[in-house]
């Protein structure tokens, strides 16, 4: 009995120093990847403001978090401004099962923003989402609080961990992937939580982006 308390403790213990270490990585990685990407940032900026004026140059979207809290996610602009109200439109046109909305020529997206999700560089505003702590930059994507209501007990497993922007789903397929595909990704990464765990994802994420897979 002592000894089981014991491996409890230390487990406790291990995860606690895991999750300061990690919080840590994350400060110190968005704070230097904001302060070297600010010139593409600009650049990018231009770029999209010059494609439509009227248009806002980032996107903002309600996502649901660690412990189903809401917390805004930020993106560069890849569709057109009324993107949102059209989605209803083409739900029928899914193309993958359960929980998610995948369209592969989605009418949606701009010319422009189907570079930016080939190359992620869509995803980069996201590095002020790890920063302010609403995410990190390892764990589960945040779905959006439509999906979450089709979530069975398991599915909802996702979200006992701090979302991330990259993890194992976005360096197996990605878009290649089903739902529940996907959720088997979460949680196999969840249940093997580790450091070296984050840091191989991290190096195999600077690998899509310069080789991109199945984004769109």
């Amino acid at each position: 009995m002592e000894s089981t308390k014991t491996v409890v403790k230390s487990t406790k213990t291990a995860m606690k120093w895991y999750l300061v270490v990690k919080r840590s990585m994350d400060v110190f990685g968005s704070s230097l990847g904001l302060l070297f990407l600010t010139p593409l940032f600009i650049a990018l900026y231009l770029i999209i403001k010059c494609s439509d004026f009227r248009a806002p140059v980032f996107f903002k979207q309600a996502r649901v978090g660690k412990d189903g809290k809401l917390f805004m996610m930020y993106k560069f602009r890849t569709m057109i401004p009324d993107a949102e109200a059209k989605l209803a439109e083409l739900l029928q046109f899914n193309e993958v099962e359960g929980a998610m909305f995948k369209m592969k020529d989605d009418p949606r997206i701009t010319k422009l923003g189907r570079f930016l999700r080939k190359t992620s560089i869509d995803e980069l505003p996201q590095l002020v989402n790890v920063l302010k702590g609403n995410m990190s930059l390892v764990g589960p994507r945040p779905p959006l609080e439509r999906e979450v209501a089709e979530y069975s007990a398991r599915d909802h497993l996702r979200l006992s961990i701090t979302p991330g922007c990259t993890g194992l789903w976005q360096v197996s397929g990605r878009n290649d992937v089903s739902f529940a595909e996907m959720v088997n990704l979460d949680l196999e990464y969840i249940q093997n939580i580790s450091l070296a765990l984050d840091i191989k994802i991290l190096l195999k994420t600077v690998r899509v982006i310069f080789v991109p897979n199945s984004a769109y």
